[in-house]
């Protein structure tokens, strides 16, 4: 039944960035590729299942808080938003929707799912000796990567920059794998950042004036990016110039929207970590002061 009442989108789906001549309407705004469906549903299925036996045997809110596993499941439908329903349609369509859609995969998602901590939780999905398994042989990596900061953050500016150039989206718009491959990128870029950025936020002993540095210095590469698309007197996508006017906007609105989008919004993720280490780093200067203050 599943399957029959999703037949009328396939022909939605397969033309979403085959230059199909018409935009969809919000109904058949879907994007049903196998790529992004199957690790979607494995990544929550896996969480679920995970999660269940967590709480049956520590309790529930023990070991992962309702707050961050609501965090996660946040994550989880802006993922969604981004990737099945409905900006990946309209981003053949609009710049706007485009650069919506890559602000959610690189500033949001990516924080929200780790807030939830989905590996220590997926991992009570898997048996025993497969949990282990991975424990012993990612661990160590995963935790030795999320310390490297600046080569996060370095990542993080360069995949942005890079695909936003005028000729890699005409590229993209064309290619159904290079799609892939830069929402991919778009991914794991974040979640290294965000993770790194994570480390800092729980811990803010472990350089916490750095975290705010390099949280503020990818806001300021992203607010820049924006304010030139926002604020240029010409379109530089040519490939949204026919397609653009066919969802109502001009080219260049087009364009101004999507720059405002990258401006504003998407800055306050980056806002928000690091005025929250700013004021736990005083916090934490605080209490050394009294302490030395009441101390022999």
């Amino acid at each position: 039944m599943a399957v029959a009442a999703t037949a009328p989108l396939w022909p939605w789906a397969a033309f979403a960035h085959d230059g199909h001549p018409h935009p969809p309407t919000l109904a058949q705004a879907w994007t049903l590729s196998p790529m992004v469906l199957v690790p979607f549903v494995l990544l929550a299925a896996l969480y679920a299942l995970g999660l269940l036996r967590l709480w049956r045997q520590a309790g529930i809110g023990r070991g992962v808080r309702i707050a961050d596993v609501a965090g996660f499941w946040a994550g989880m439908l802006a993922l969604a938003l981004a990737a099945i329903w409905p900006l990946d349609a309209y981003g053949a369509w609009s710049l706007a929707a485009h650069m919506a859609q890559h602000m959610l995969l690189l500033a949001l998602v990516p924080p929200l799912l780790l807030a939830g901590k989905p590996f220590a939780v997926a991992a009570y999905a898997l048996p025993r000796r497969w949990s282990s398994a991975l424990h012993a042989g990612l661990h160590a990596p995963l935790t030795r990567v999320s310390t490297w900061l600046v080569p996060a953050a370095v990542a993080h500016s360069a995949v942005m920059w890079a695909w936003h150039l005028p000729g890699a989206l005409e590229a993209v718009l064309a290619s159904e794998p290079l799609h892939h491959l830069m929402h991919l990128s778009f991914l794991l870029a974040g979640m290294w950042f965000w993770a790194a950025a994570w480390r800092r936020l729980r811990d803010p002993g472990s350089g916490a004036g750095g975290g705010v540095v390099a949280l503020l210095a990818v806001m300021m590469q992203m607010g820049f990016l924006g304010a030139l698309l926002a604020f240029s007197q010409r379109a530089l996508y040519p490939v949204y110039a026919l397609r653009a006017p066919e969802v109502g906007l001009s080219a260049l609105a087009d364009q101004q929207l999507a720059g405002i989008l990258m401006w504003v919004p998407s800055c306050i993720p980056y806002l928000a970590g690091g005025l929250w280490l700013l004021w736990q780093g005083l916090g934490r200067n605080e209490r050394r002061n009294r302490t030395r203050e009441t101390g022999p």
